[in-house]
């Protein structure tokens, strides 16, 4: 019998710290919404900076740096992961490809040519993606809740997003930057969809590994941007991005939505996705002064409904393994490993 042998990371100096963290790793909703709190913070910082760092750039520093960061830490998982790594490398080099070169690049780029609420529009019909790949690709069905859930939560995002004046969808305009964020949020959507074929190894040897496939797709990209007259410039306004887009929407991120995935499936998780803007308003009333509406509580309200009716009414979820700390008697450091559960 082949049993999936997982290690959550000790991260604290302390035994309480890790702990808290390994059970923080086995609630999916927390990590979901963590995950999108950070996302959020993304595409805020994207429009914020479109002007000041183009946006292959970006997204290959995000990447790269993300990937500097981790391997001190994961090089130990990989080189036991190595075999399964080189036995499935068609799946890793698609799976970064869409997750990691793909989505927040055309994001980035599309913000260039497109206004904030188009391109968040945009993103909110990922969850409707999710559900229709996840049919196509293993005719995975939704029940009558599951997609009055989606429905009320859709519709909460967009009110949100258009402010409550549904004269907007009426007047909206499309124009290429919407294209191109809609094909990065398809193709982020599709990642997801595919996670459950993700090969079986630590989530710190796939984290590590979709890291550096993704900055090997982008740095072509990246080579002819800076060649073309648009070079990263090196400020303090740079450094202080790259890092918040490196550490927080980059590597916590991408550790939450995977093990998220894992836990409540693609569709559930999907769905959290719909919090984006919710969050992106929250930020701006407290980083930028702006003010909150009655459509913020209403928008609010729908989204958390719809995700209340899709996470209460389900099946037991397929089986996903516990994330066990098998601590030493002392931690003497922050990069402390234990060893494997048998």
């Amino acid at each position: 019998m082949v049993r999936n042998r997982f290690l959550q990371e000790g991260l604290g100096g302390s035994p309480k710290s890790s702990i808290a963290l390994q059970n923080l790793f086995n609630f999916p909703y927390l990590l979901l919404t963590l995950t999108v709190l950070f996302w959020a913070g993304n595409a805020v910082l994207g429009r914020a900076v479109h002007d000041q760092i183009p946006a292959v750039g970006l997204a290959f520093w995000r990447w790269f740096c993300a990937f500097l960061i981790v391997l001190p830490t994961t090089w130990r998982y990989l080189r036991r992961d190595w075999q399964q790594i080189l036995r499935h490398w068609k799946m890793m080099w698609l799976l970064s490809a869409l997750g990691v070169a793909c989505f927040n690049t055309l994001f980035y780029k599309g913000l260039h040519f497109t206004t904030a609420i188009n391109a968040v529009l945009m993103q909110s019909s990922m969850p409707l993606m999710v559900v229709l790949l996840s049919y196509l690709f293993f005719r995975e069905t939704l029940t009558i809740w599951q997609a009055i859930g989606i429905l009320i939560s859709s519709i909460g995002a967009i009110m949100v997003i258009i402010h409550g004046d549904w004269h907007l969808l009426v007047t909206l305009s499309l124009n290429r930057g919407d294209l191109i964020v809609l094909l990065g949020v398809a193709g982020y959507a599709t990642y997801t969809a595919l996670l459950r074929l993700r090969p079986v190894m630590h989530p710190f040897s796939f984290l590590t590994v979709t890291f550096a496939l993704g900055s090997t797709l982008l740095l072509p990209l990246y080579i002819a941007e800076t060649l073309s007259g648009h070079p990263v410039p090196l400020n303090s306004v740079t450094i202080l991005s790259v890092g918040y887009v490196a550490v927080f929407p980059s590597i916590l991120s991408y550790l939450f939505y995977n093990r998220g995935v894992e836990l409540i499936g693609a569709n559930r998780a999907g769905l959290f996705i719909h919090l984006v803007p919710v969050f992106g308003s929250m930020m701006a009333v407290l980083l930028l002064g702006e003010h909150l509406h009655w459509f913020h509580g209403v928008g609010f309200a729908l989204i958390l409904s719809g995700i209340f009716l899709v996470t209460r009414r389900r099946k037991s979820p397929p089986s996903s393994p516990q994330y066990r700390l098998h601590l030493p008697k002392e931690t003497p450091s922050i990069t402390q490993i234990g060893r494997d559960s048998e």
